[in-house]
């Protein structure tokens, strides 16, 4: 009978609740959803007590509701452990991916609990309440995502873009994260550490943000908050005492602290120098695991450098310094044999060699002029057209930060790379369709490259990428549109391509955070005939009277500059304004506008001013 099996269930439920009710506390960016998924689940407990202690008669579909219930509630534990162990940067930058597991576990617990009918029950009055009452919180969560942090995102992808973070922005995330006292830091310096050498399958850029994140905090917090720092006594003991280095960060080679770790091919760790030597002796087994290396290249191990970096600090050691002569060569030679791999390596060599100069060009200015100086420009160009997707996000990728330099662009669109990077934003991957955005728009702020860019056939897919991108694709896409619009020839191009349509869908949907770019792209399309045609057709005029009425100083500059290239000559228009009440929108904006909205904001006045007379004179 379906009696004991409904006991069983029961208690299996009502032990789940309690197992997840007794979790800690969550201490990192996930603290809210965490919090509102564990409160609801608690709120199930009653429902679960009372049946366990009623011994009620449980039908077949009921059954089945608790059977979904405690699938549901495993998931949710699972989740809530998982969240509340290990870095919190990672945690962070993860944290919509983790925001859908919360809602799928969600959508999973309001599914099950439909399926059970609480007015068949024998429950309380006061119980049968509560799991209504918790079945609608749960519906209603259901309905609707819980929304990350918003300012914590943008925190996250300022830093992201490779932008120096100012110490107000480093103090909120150090405080979004739980990460404020020294001993913080150093719990989260050991999770990154132990998450790294114990996984190979995390992006090297997620690690190495996660290791610059790291570091900032903790000079965020050892500078700007002084407070929770160690105090002069335990500093003082801390530097006259030899503390005992930590395994992992001695080289298996030398037993020396590393000062510049690498990753070779069976992902164990050593010091550059060391292995270096290995390798030049003949060698083409690890020294550690005697595995056969699939490839020589080396792969520097940034987050270990930094939590080596962290753990002399904290310990009053000083880490060697490398000269810096001695540095460069050794980076030149670096450069030279992963251009080697390029040339004749595997494929597997080839996107390892591709992914170590991407990352190189990115760290500083010196390394894009050496990669460039060696020639791997024209490599990596080849590399465009690679059948191995990773292959061609590296390559890409790498040309984008080569492109930061200013004498790189010209030898970037001289080996020919223009057409090959259109390819890739047509026909690549996500990343790679972005990055490919990201590259045009460094080319094109040469003037001469505006006119290539556009003639290699850009602009169509630039296009698709602003409207099927990931937000940072279409902030790519726009801002590369932008740029090469400057040019007339390539307004034409845009306006053709069908722009305008996608531009005042982002226009109009605040929600979607473009209107910023819209409105910019679109004031530079309103001064060309063909462009000021094909947006007076899109039946403009409501939105950019009410931008020029509620938007941003920016925005009501740009809605103001649209406006008045629309109304030019254009009588209709400007009676469908006066219809609008743009005509008071517009003299606020001329008393309070930038000086370019004001002249724009005066000169559209003048027109309604003009018919205004016109129609006076008729009239009479």
């Amino acid at each position: 009978m379906a009696n004991q099996e409904g006991g069983d269930l029961v208690s299996q439920l009502v032990d789940s609740v309690r197992e997840i009710s007794g979790l800690p506390e969550c201490r990192n960016a996930l603290r809210k959803m965490y919090g509102n998924l564990m409160r609801r689940i608690k709120l199930l407990g009653p429902l679960f007590e009372e049946l366990k202690d009623s011994e009620q008669q449980l039908d077949d579909g009921d059954l089945e509701g608790l059977k979904a219930l405690r699938i549901a509630l495993n998931l949710a534990l699972e989740l809530l452990k998982s969240v509340n162990d290990g870095s919190k940067i990672f945690q962070a930058l993860q944290i919509e991916k983790t925001a859908s597991k919360f809602h799928a576990v969600t959508t999973q617990i309001e599914e099950a609990l439909s399926q059970i009918r609480y007015e068949r029950l024998n429950l309380s009055e006061e119980v049968h309440e509560q799991i209504e009452l918790v079945h609608v919180q749960f519906k209603r969560a259901k309905g609707r995502m819980d929304s990350p942090d918003l300012q914590l995102q943008r925190d996250l992808a300022l830093v992201n873009k490779g932008n120096e973070p100012d110490l107000e922005t480093m103090k909120r995330l150090s405080e979004k994260l739980h990460l404020t006292t020294v001993n913080d830091l150093k719990r989260e310096s050991i999770a990154i550490h132990d998450m790294v050498i114990s996984t190979d399958g995390y992006p090297e850029d997620c690690i190495e943000m996660m290791s610059f994140l790291l570091m900032e905090i903790k000079d965020c917090v050892t500078m700007g908050n002084p407070e929770v720092d160690m105090g002069e006594a335990e500093n003082s003991v801390m530097r006259h005492r030899s503390p005992v280095i930590p395994d992992d960060f001695r080289c298996p080679i030398s037993l020396e602290l590393m000062k510049d770790p690498v990753i070779v091919s069976t992902g164990q760790t050593y010091e550059r120098s060391s292995i270096q030597k290995w390798l030049d002796a003949g060698h083409k087994t690890c020294p550690k695991t005697q595995q056969t290396l699939l490839h020589t290249a080396l792969t520097p191990n940034y987050v270990l450098k930094s939590l080596i970096a962290l753990w002399c600090d904290s310990n009053g050691v000083e880490l060697p310094k490398s000269n810096n002569k001695r540095s460069s060569e050794c980076d030149r030679t670096v450069i030279g044999s992963l251009l080697q791999k390029l040339v004749i390596g595997d494929s597997d060599e080839q996107r390892s060699a591709a992914g170590e100069l991407r990352l190189l060009a990115k760290r500083n200015a010196d390394n894009r002029v050496c990669i460039a100086e060696a020639g791997a420009i024209p490599l990596l160009v080849e590399l465009l057209s690679s059948r191995d997707g990773r292959t061609q996000e590296h390559a890409v990728t790498a040309l984008l930060n080569l492109s930061i330099n200013e004498a790189n662009k010209g030898i970037i669109v001289s080996v020919g790379a223009i057409p090959e990077i259109v390819d890739v934003l047509k026909n690549g991957s996500t990343e790679a369709r972005e990055n490919a955005a990201a590259t045009l728009f460094s080319l094109s702020v040469v003037d001469e490259n505006k006119v290539a860019i556009g003639a290699a056939g850009a602009i169509p897919p630039l296009i698709d990428l602003l409207q099927d991108g990931t937000p940072r694709g279409k902030k790519d896409a726009a801002t590369a549109i932008f740029n090469l619009c400057i040019y007339q020839g390539n307004k034409v191009r845009a306006v053709r391509a069908g722009i305008v349509t996608p531009l005042m869908r982002l226009l109009k949907d605040a929600s979607g955070g473009m209107m910023d770019e819209a409105l910019a792209i679109l004031a530079i399309l309103a001064s060309h005939h063909e462009g000021k045609m094909a947006i007076a057709e899109a039946e403009p005029m409501e939105v950019l009277v009410e931008v020029i009425r509620s938007g941003s100083a920016r925005n009501r500059e740009n809605g103001s500059a649209v406006l008045w290239s629309l109304c030019a000559g254009e009588v209709q228009l400007l009676k469908i304004v006066k219809e609008l009440g743009g005509e008071e929108v517009l003299k606020e904006l001329c008393e309070n506008g930038t000086e370019r909205a004001k002249r724009k904001a005066g000169g559209v006045l003048e027109l309604l001013q003009r018919i205004e007379s016109v129609e006076t004179v008729v009239g009479s």
